[in-house]
């Protein structure tokens, strides 16, 4: 794929790649102006809104349509020079992609300064960027009963702890007839143990009915908690009900507070921070600005010695080929194309089709088929070779860039990337969004600037600059890793002033529930 790393002010359409049969407009084009590219000059034929495509010759029906130097389609109707290529005429390419192992790596530029960040340093030797209270909910039925509990901090009783970052309850949708021996009993398990252990959250409390399959000791079984972090277990038919399990929750938990406060940030390498990267409501400019912008800084974190993690299998469909290709080992590489086909199949019996996706905003914001959006998407893994593929909520364990099997749903997907140990996420967005992820911060990238000055509350940073021709993706993409290094000291995200992030826990629900 071409990186695209700066664009002239004014300039209205732009070709990603060499051989493409499209251009983005990067404005509202109208019919009959004509526009010069290059030695020639392109007559638009009817109008094409900004961050849409435009044809830059015939294209016959079957044939395919490229974009980012990859096809993205195949024409269902005839195409003419300077018309507006959308679902109207182009549809999915059918046609098997090639996989590669190993054929492509790039040598990143090693790093002239070490960088530090101010984190908490964990007793397991992991580094947090929060500072963090847990309640963990074992079943739906005690989720009233955890939320009742963090309520009581969400005031002035939080005050009293300035480095405790805040109590958070996490609860889901599984019931007391989980089946523990299924992929998906297992799927959440794993992902509340993840929770539990993460280096963002120091204290836990684990609250059950009393009565399910999923009790205290399974929660916690499948990995080891750091030695420092503070853990205590309440079951509300042995407390004596609601009532009395909020107040000894809420005291259980300013036991931990007052201990917790006494901790402190220091200096540490960033080669210890732990990317997760997303995105959500994508749009025509997302593959340009903020996913290269994004990926720039990721490759500078993974030539630092850290970890950066991409997600969302179903929103890489058709661009896994370029991952595999950047594969460390063949192993690695036929993990994700298993993860892919097993995709394939888990649609087909859901009666939809891996083209379901992208959604109507994504469509409405330029993009036409799967495979347009994953070629875009995946530019946030930067150029770093793929180091490791994990399941949903596996932990992240291996140094360098990574990918993790999650849905394209924005929480599900953050989720699996927090069980999976992310430190920070960093979320592009070209749509807009209101994301946050507790207990880890979430800096939301805007792909244009239309969506900032629309919605810059709730984005921190706009990497429409780059489409705007007032800003190279290198300099966004210093941007986004300067935040990145400061949000992971302690600096606020909009999501977080907002206090927004509890909510989206949401683990990834497959299986039967009995």
């Amino acid at each position: 794929m071409s990186h695209i790393n700066s664009i002239a002010t004014g300039t209205s359409v732009l070709v990603m790649a060499e051989g493409d049969d499209v251009a983005v407009a990067l404005r509202d084009l109208v019919p009959g102006e004509a526009i010069t590219l290059g030695d020639s000059v392109l007559n638009v034929v009817g109008a094409v809104p900004s961050g849409h495509k435009i044809a830059l010759g015939s294209v016959a029906v079957g044939d395919k349509v490229h974009k980012y130097g990859q096809s993205i389609g195949t024409a269902t109707a005839p195409i003419v020079r300077g018309e507006h290529v959308h679902s109207q005429n182009l549809g999915m390419d059918l046609g098997a992609r090639v996989h590669e192992f190993g054929t492509v790596h790039t040598e990143l530029p090693a790093p002239t300064v070490r960088r530090t960040f101010d984190g908490y340093r964990r007793a397991d030797g992991r580094a947090g960027t929060r500072n963090y209270i847990a309640i963990l909910t074992t079943v739906n039925c005690s989720g009233t009963t955890a939320k009742l509990i963090a309520d009581r901090f969400r005031g002035d009783l939080l005050d009293r702890f300035p480095h405790v970052d805040g109590v958070i309850a996490l609860t889901h949708q599984s019931g007391c007839g989980l089946v523990l021996e299924s992929e998906g009993a297992q799927m959440l398990v794993r992902t509340l143990n993840g929770y539990a252990a993460h280096p963002n959250i120091a204290g836990v409390l684990v609250l059950s009915l009393g009565c399910e399959m999923t009790p205290a000791d399974v929660i916690l079984g499948q990995g080891e908690l750091p030695a420092d972090t503070l853990l205590t277990t309440l079951s509300i038919q042995e407390t004596g009900g609601m009532r009395a399990t909020v107040a000894a929750g809420v005291e259980a938990i300013l036991e931990m507070a007052e201990k917790l406060d006494e901790r402190r940030r220091e200096p540490i390498d960033i080669s210890e921070l732990v990317l997760g990267l997303n995105c959500g409501g994508s749009d025509g400019y997302s593959g340009i600005t903020a996913n290269p912008a994004l990926g720039w800084a990721s490759d500078v974190l993974v030539a630092n010695g850290a970890t950066s993690v991409l997600a969302e299998t179903p929103e890489i469909y058709g661009a896994e080929h370029l991952l595999t290709a950047r594969a460390t080992s063949r192993e690695v590489g036929l993990k994700l194309i298993d993860r892919i086909n097993w995709w394939e199949k888990y649609i087909v019996t859901g009666g939809g089709t891996m083209d379901n996706n992208p959604s109507p905003g994504n469509k409405a914001g330029g993009i036409t088929t799967i495979l347009e959006k994953s070629l875009g998407a995946v530019a946030k893994a930067g150029r770093a070779d793929l180091a490791a593929v994990y399941e949903y909520a596996e932990p992240m364990s291996v140094r360098g860039l990574g990918f993790m099997d999650t849905p394209g749903y924005d929480p599900v997907s953050v989720t699996g990337l927090v069980a999976g140990g992310a430190t920070v996420v960093v979320f592009t967005t070209g749509r807009g969004s209101v994301f946050g992820c507790k207990p880890t911060p979430s800096i939301k990238v805007g792909t244009n600037t239309a969506l900032f000055v629309r919605q810059g509350d709730d984005v921190d940073i706009n990497a429409g600059r780059i489409a705007d021709g007032t800003a190279r993706v290198e300099e966004v993409g210093a941007e986004i890793l300067d935040m990145i290094i400061a949000v992971a000291s302690g600096k606020q995200t909009t999501s977080e002033e907002f206090n927004v992030g509890q909510e989206e826990f949401v683990p990834w629900h497959i299986g039967a529930v009995t």
